[in-house]
Order: structure tokens, then C-alpha cells, then sequence
């Protein structure tokens, strides 16, 4: 056991913040059931944050958005460990948080200061029902890393694109982990990864009449 679940928040689709639970359904591939950002094709259904963080800059309540809020050090843990939460759901864990320039919003010079103990995101494994207090094992590294750095996970989705199918730039941003205002990077970005990659992504305008992969399967396999 390396810890416990110190809170639990859910922040419904349209809302503006996380409201704390007591309680909350977790589904395999998916996420938190009623969070806004259970996605089957998504590697960011869940941040898991050390409540210590929020001590340490003084933040409140929520700032970072978390859906779990734990008392060990998720900046210590690799990515494709396997959390165990209670008896029944397992996390797998993909990569760092981005701290992003909305923290600033909160207090200048914050995303710089805070680094990678902005949160570890995680995709749910196994389902059930996750509880204030349940306690937290470490499983071990039981499934690939994924990358803290988006560029390489731009590519490794690149490379999962199956032969003769393409993948639109907005799809390829949520499979990244990455908000929709980077596919303005995209058309440089893939020009610099090589020849290879220049026909896998396309926007959405495009006239190619090769199939759309939107994702099915990547996190199964990968």
C-alpha cells in the first residue's frame, strides 16, 4: 500500500469546476461515469493529485481539477504503473500532467512553479466503485509508458495509424492528450518526424478518400 484516497470530485459536462463526492463510479475505458471527461478513446480520464501540492502552494479547493486527490507523491510514480484502488478498480497510469499557463490565471509564475506535481493523468482499467479513504497498492509497471512529452506522443499515435487509413488532426489531438488548439502545430510537427508521416494526418477539409481511424484499440495494445 503506498496510500489512501483523500477526496473525490466529479466535474459534470457545462460546469465550471469539480464538485467534491463521497463516492464515484469508475468504468472501465471510459472513466468517472457523469465526469466530463470520461472518453473511451482518451488517455485523460482521470488526474490523480498528491494533496500535498495543495498545501505546499496554497491553493484552494479544487484549483488543479483532480478527480482523485491521494496522499503519496504521483510525480514519483512511472507511467504504465498499475494502481489499485480498494478492491475492485485498477488505474493505469500514462503520463504527467501538463502545467499549463490556466494555472497562472490562479497566481502568476504558478505553472513554472508547480512542474510535475500538476498531477499524473490515468485511464481506468478495471471498474467499480471508488470510495474517500479507499486504500491505494502499487501493482508495478505492468503496461507501456507513454511519453510526459506531447511531440512524442503525437508520434507514437502516428505510428499506431493502420495502413491505407489516416487520422484527422482533432483526432489525433485527443489520442495525444492534447487540447484541439495544437493541431495548428501539427502540419510542421509531422513535417519534421519525416516522409513517412507526412500522409497519416489530415484536417478534417481534406478531400483524401482513405479511411478515418479514430483510435480503436491503441490503448488495448499499446
Amino acid at each position: 500500500m503506498i496510500g489512501t484516497v483523500r477526496g473525490l470530485a466529479l466535474r459534470a459536462a457545462g460546469s465550471p469546476r469539480p464538485e467534491a463526492v463521497d463516492s464515484a463510479r469508475a468504468i472501465a475505458g471510459l472513466g468517472f461515469a457523469d465526469d466530463r471527461h470520461a472518453q473511451t478513446e482518451s488517455p485523460r480520464q482521470l488526474l490523480l493529485v498528491d494533496a500535498a501540492a495543495y498545501e505546499d502552494f496554497s491553493l484552494p479547493p479544487h484549483a488543479l481539477r483532480e478527480n482523485l486527490l491521494v496522499d503519496f507523491d504521483t510525480a514519483a510514480l512511472a507511467s504504465g504503473t498499475v494502481l489499485q484502488i480498494g478492491g475492485e478498480v485498477q488505474l493505469r497510469l500514462m503520463f504527467q500532467c501538463e502545467a499549463c499557463g490556466q494555472l497562472d490565471a490562479l497566481r502568476p509564475g504558478l505553472a513554472r512553479s508547480i512542474g510535475a506535481r500538476r498531477g499524473m493523468l490515468a485511464r481506468v482499467l478495471s471498474g467499480g466503485l471508488v470510495r474517500c479513504a479507499d486504500h491505494v497498492r502499487d501493482l508495478g509497471v505492468l503496461r507501456p509508458a507513454w511519453p510526459d512529452d506531447w511531440r512524442e506522443r503525437v508520434r507514437r499515435v502516428l505510428d499506431a495509424v493502420p495502413p491505407d487509413s489516416v487520422i484527422e488532426y482533432r483526432h489525433l489531438a485527443r489520442l495525444a492528450g492534447i487540447q484541439s488548439s495544437y493541431c495548428r502545430a501539427f502540419p510542421r510537427l509531422i513535417a519534421s518526424l519525416g516522409a513517412g508521416y507526412a500522409a497519416k494526418a489530415v484536417s478534417a477539409q481534406s478531400p483524401s478518400p482513405l479511411p478515418r481511424w479514430q483510435g480503436e484499440g491503441l490503448f488495448d495494445c499499446a
